[in-house]
């Protein structure tokens, strides 16, 4: 970005140089001068700023006032039917109590509608598509230079097993946990996935492989990981697993680069999940048998816009990790996002893509919501039971789930899942900025794996019971969760306290780190 420059307002005291009376017309010449330039510099620095000097467009002028004005207007409704809440009887109050939610609900998708006009106004929506491909295809273009080094006998190499023990989301996140190291340290990622319990033909006969031209491990020293200044001699390191990494290297979400740090915090509502997500785009490149099944199953199941992806992850998860959801706490979230979508374009039918790997929640779902449509590949819910969960067909399920997932408007489900983030951070390379399309019946977003997440207070905070901690404005938190009612969870690390406070009093703490640049793959992106 610019850099910030100051500029002193010189018109109430200048010293003059010794010597000179103070009214000589030398004087007053080199004071207006001196003025004139000032001025000069002022209008530069003023037309650096982004907005064209003739000032925002007329569409987001008269968006941002109707915000400003909607927002208003949900306070003074607000306020006034809390007071008479307080007065009706307590036998009416459940009724008027609901009455009041599905206005205010109304009320406030009007203003989110606005918002998203607002985001589109006066070019902004295709400054942005721009903007995101062109980070991309620079991300992309130096994971490729990385990967395809000009002699793989004297490449330095990160070896990095597949084979983790646990499900496919969890390998997969993995895999990017080891890229990023690789990419941070300047090592060619070589994966090995030789009997990989998904394919035992390995990660090749399902997905393009990381690099064209290095894929062999031998090097003339290896060595296991032991920190990124210790192992610079050694050509090949092999990398543990992230819960036994020791010592941790920086480049580990949600750290993002430095240097492309303010492009990415202008252009994405959440920079680490999208810097995870070009690891993931780079990985995720289907053979062409894949590609096929791919575009046979979306014309099969019918697959069309609009739509709402529903996870619900019921076998191994439940019990365990992660709490049982009934279909109808997802559908809440489906019904009050069709809302948003019917405010701003036509819905010819509700549309539900269901993954799960509960086989009899399809009819459930069915017979309970008659009046969407639900899309599920019914065959992939039985193969994802826990006993088969290791065969080539289970793998063929999750990956069409994932794919179907990230291609849907909006996604609903539990982040504590896998299969859901994957979904989540691949929708990210789809568009522009897809952070804020999900929502999460349990858990914000997470890397497993990932540094402490911190957030900074902004405004300060007194608690209003127990629970609460208090803040004040600097405070750095560190994050457990939301609770997606108006307070999230965490530790006030100054302080050591843990505890609720309200989520709008902070806002979060972007780590950047010095990844390399890679100057050398830049240069071939500029050439015709």
């Amino acid at each position: 970005g610019m850099m910030e420059v100051q500029v002193l307002g010189c018109s109430s005291v200048m010293k003059l140089p010794d010597g000179q009376a103070d009214g000589g017309p030398g004087a007053m010449g080199k004071l207006r001068n001196l003025e004139e330039q000032l001025i000069r510099a002022k209008e530069k620095i003023n037309s650096y700023r982004s907005l064209p000097a003739d000032g925002p467009g007329k569409d987001q002028e008269e968006l941002r006032r109707k915000v400003e004005n909607g927002v208003r207007e949900l306070w003074y409704f607000v306020r006034s039917e809390l007071k008479k809440l307080a007065l009706v009887d307590t036998g009416a109050l459940q009724k008027n109590v609901d009455t009041l939610l599905q206005d205010l609900g109304h009320q406030q998708r009007s203003i989110m509608t606005d918002l998203y006009h607002l985001s589109q106004a006066d070019g902004a929506g295709d400054w942005r598509e721009k903007e995101a491909k062109e980070l991309s295809d620079l991300v992309q273009n130096r994971i490729t230079y990385l990967q395809n080094p000009q002699d793989c006998s004297k490449a330095r190499k990160l070896l990095c097993n597949i084979n983790k023990g646990c499900g496919y989301g969890c390998q997969l996140h993995h895999v990017v946990y080891c890229f990023m190291i690789a990419y941070g340290t300047q090592r060619t990622l070589i994966l090995e996935s030789q009997n990989w319990r998904y394919a035992t033909g390995g990660w090749e006969t399902v997905f393009k492989p990381v690099s064209d031209t290095c894929t062999d491990r031998t090097g003339a020293s290896t060595g296991h990981w032991s920190g990124e200044a210790n192992d610079r001699d050694v050509q090949v390191i092999e990398l543990p697993i992230v819960d036994s990494l020791h010592p941790r290297p920086p480049y580990l979400p949600l750290a993002i680069p430095e240097d492309l740090a303010d492009r990415l915090q202008r252009l994405h509502g959440d920079p680490p999940v999208w810097w995870v997500s070009q690891f993931v785009k780079y990985l995720n490149r289907p053979q062409a048998w894949l590609l096929k099944e791919m575009q046979e199953a979306t014309t099969k199941l019918g697959f069309k816009h609009p739509i709402i992806g529903v996870h619900v992850r019921r076998t191994d998860k439940v019990g365990t990790e992660a709490a049982f959801h009934p279909i109808e706490e997802y559908m809440v979230h489906v019904e009050d996002h069709y809302q948003s979508l019917a405010q701003r374009m036509h819905v010819d039918k509700k549309r539900v893509y269901l993954a799960t790997d509960d086989p009899s929640l399809l009819q459930e779902a069915k017979s309970k919501y008659p009046d969407y449509e639900f899309i599920s590949d019914n065959s992939i819910s039985w193969s994802a039971g826990l006993h088969n969960r290791y065969t080539e067909n289970s793998l063929r399920g999750v990956i069409l789930d994932i794919h179907f997932l990230s291609r849907t408007n909006f996604l609903v489900c539990t982040f504590s899942s896998q299969v859901c983030r994957v979904a989540y951070e691949i929708m990210q390379t789809l568009h522009p900025d897809a952070s804020s399309f999900f929502y999460s019946l349990d858990d914000i977003y997470y890397f497993g794996g990932q540094n402490a997440h911190n957030q900074i207070a902004i405004y300060p905070h007194q608690p209003r019971n127990s629970d609460d901690i208090p803040l004040e404005p600097g405070d750095v938190i560190g994050v457990a969760g939301n609770h997606w009612d108006g307070y999230s969870k965490g530790i006030n690390r100054k302080t050591g306290r843990t505890g609720l406070y309200p989520s709008y009093k902070v806002k979060e703490k972007i780590e950047t780190v010095k990844y390399p640049m890679y100057p050398e793959a830049d240069k071939l992106l500029k050439k015709p």
